[in-house]
């Protein structure tokens, strides 16, 4: 699903002066303008569900930095480390400027590509070495078991790693060559990130028993196993150091980006004045304020819920639901555009675009209904109480946009004669 998402964004066309993005231009265009705010709504909440996900990597992280890797099981623990740290950074987004632009960069080298490359040349030295190998990576455990439905409920995580790659389309314009050179980068992306994904894992595979592993805190007991093993303690302690300081630069540094989409749109008359509140600074308080209430209410469930691997789970869910909605509007988006505007030029066309389009529908739709399975390892949340979780929390933060436009008033848009030209007819 993930590559057809990116195959399908190329289409992107770069004409937008507010440099919103062309998802909610293609929903826009091909089914009204109530639809295009849904489309960029639920970008911008599925994020704010993402945060307490990647915060709880920063908690574990910091938790084996400091040699205490058992508090990455406490839910009070986890809870209290993504309030102080989302707010702390909420603190300084509030002062302006691009604080957090400069660490984006070295945080995904020093938090991510770097401690996967030495995952992989430990796994290499575990196996060279002789060490006693998992049974996870024996032969008879490299292909997934399937006993129940539970247990495709595992790749709604796997979609939603791939989510958001579509931001990228917005630099298509500044290529000089967009038909090859995009596309060719986001097959290069999509080959590093499987890598990424798999290598290192297997490298996991091959250290660490399955009843020791979490979702929040594997790499770390792998780096705590492999260095413990050749009496390297600290050198694990440094690399929990390094990946919570990556994982922290990349929730910083999208703190304030999609909900400044969002207050684009919400000046075209989308939002009540109240939500369009900006400080001295420039920075979008009024959006900002409330998206720091929803975190903290999500880091709560941490606390209430016994067994952090399982609520990990359950907001991975609930993110990606609300995701890949978005992604069912984009490709029937493109589909209805395809026919409705078939002589536009474009610097990519995707041939086939129905099948493809129509092969990433049915893959988000079948996501979005294995979000509502717990899958079968981590069932901390009664079976039967789940799904009502991850609906009730779905509609929640889904149902807002519908309101908003039903209630919307002349007032409301308070855009410069710029936004203002980039708002569509009332329907």
């Amino acid at each position: 699903m993930s590559l057809l998402c990116l195959r399908s964004l190329i289409e992107c066309p770069n004409n937008n002066s507010l440099n919103l993005s062309c998802t909610k231009i293609w929903v826009r265009r091909a089914f009204g303008n109530q639809m295009g705010f849904i489309a960029v709504w639920l970008q911008w909440i599925q994020n704010v569900v993402w945060y307490p996900i990647q915060l709880a990597f920063v908690a574990a992280s910091a938790a084996f930095a400091i040699g205490k890797g058992n508090l990455s099981d406490s839910g009070l623990y986890t809870g209290l480390v993504i309030i102080v740290v989302y707010w702390l950074a909420m603190l300084l987004t509030l002062r302006g400027g691009n604080v957090f632009a400069k660490i984006g960069a070295a945080g995904g080298i020093v938090g991510a590509l770097i401690p996967s490359l030495l995952l992989i040349l430990l796994g290499a030295a575990w196996l060279i070495s002789s060490q006693p190998v998992s049974p996870l990576l024996s032969d008879s455990s490299m292909l997934p078991k399937i006993s129940g439905i539970s247990s495709f409920a595992l790749l709604v995580s796997n979609v939603f790693a791939f989510s958001g790659m579509e931001m990228n389309a917005v630099h298509v314009g500044d290529m000089k060559d967009p038909r090859r050179g995009y596309i060719r980068a986001l097959l290069i992306a999509f080959v590093l990130i499987l890598g990424i994904f798999i290598l290192p894992t297997l490298a996991i595979s091959a250290a660490v028993p399955a009843e020791k592993l979490g979702m929040d805190n594997g790499i770390l007991v792998a780096f705590q196993t492999f260095f413990g093993t050749w009496h390297m303690g600290w050198m694990s302690n440094l690399g929990a150091l390094a990946i919570a300081f990556g994982a922290t630069a990349a929730a910083v540094t999208w703190l304030a980006g999609p909900s400044r989409g969002l207050l684009t749109a919400a000046r075209t008359g989308l939002l009540p004045v109240r939500f369009q509140k900006q400080n001295k600074h420039g920075v979008q308080t009024g959006i900002l304020i409330p998206q720091g209430i929803i975190v903290t209410v999500l880091a709560l469930i941490y606390m209430a819920v016994p067994g952090v691997s399982g609520v990990f789970l359950a907001l991975i869910d609930m993110a990606a639901a609300l995701y890949v909605i978005m992604y069912m509007l984009m490709f029937a988006a493109a589909i209805v555009l395809r026919k409705k505007e078939p002589n536009i030029s474009r610097s990519f066309k995707v041939p086939a675009l129905g099948l493809v389009a129509g092969v990433g529908f049915l893959a988000c739709l079948l996501a979005f209904v294995m979000s509502f399975v717990p899958a079968g390892s981590e069932q901390v949340i009664p079976p039967a109480v789940y799904p009502i979780l991850v609906a009730l929390v779905v509609i929640v933060l889904g149902i807002p946009p519908l309101l908003f436009y039903a209630l919307r008033k002349p007032k409301w848009n308070t855009g410069t004669e710029d936004e203002k030209e980039e708002t569509p007819d009332k329907e």
